[in-house]
């Protein structure tokens, strides 16, 4: 098999108390002109969407994929982030020959592949792909805010921060939070 086409694969979004864990795959040609890349957490929010748009004109091809907050219960974060990552290569037009995983474990897929403990960062296809996950992420907690404005999304994207654990407790667990985790467990 050509590992021609290397598909680099990140997922963003265990942390947060609600929404869906988001993966993105993305194949980028040989060639590409995309400076400043690296783990999506470590650019500011309006390089990150700037580079979302360099990312989504310059790659081969790319997908992005998500596990619900439902599934997230059902299955535990991990096992939804592994198949957010699977459905998201799945995703793909073109097979990747090599996907490439930021992390220490992998999906349980038919690809060839390598799990890389900080790949977002120096990883090219990782990177791309760690940034697109967290955009398409971000626009979801600001869409969610836009719903919810008294929760306060678009600040702090889900996490658990104070200003989100308050506005539970003042306004109530949505449909969109995830019943498992510990905050959202105890006030239930």
């Amino acid at each position: 098999m050509s590992y021609r086409l290397i598909a680099g694969v990140d997922e963003v979004g265990r942390g947060p108390l609600i929404g869906s864990v988001v993966a993105a795959a993305c194949i980028l040609p040989e060639e590409f002109d995309i400076a400043g890349m690296t783990d999506s957490k470590k650019i500011s929010e309006k390089k990150r969407n700037a580079l979302d748009l360099l990312i989504r004109e310059q790659s081969i091809e790319w997908s992005i994929a998500e596990a619900s907050a439902i599934e997230v219960d059902e299955l535990n974060v991990l096992q939804a982030s592994l198949l957010a990552m699977h459905r998201a290569v799945d995703g793909l037009q073109e097979m990747p020959g090599f996907v490439l995983v930021d992390g220490n474990r992998l999906p349980n897929w038919k690809y060839p592949s390598k799990a890389i403990v900080g790949g977002d960062g120096i990883e090219p296809a990782i990177s791309a792909a760690s940034i697109l996950a967290k955009v398409y992420r971000d626009k979801q907690m600001i869409e969610l805010a836009r719903q919810y404005p008294q929760y306060g999304f678009e600040k702090h994207k889900g996490y658990p921060t104070k200003q989100h654990l308050l506005a539970v407790q003042e306004h109530g667990i949505l449909d969109e939070h995830r019943k498992t985790f510990g905050p959202i467990k105890k006030l239930l």
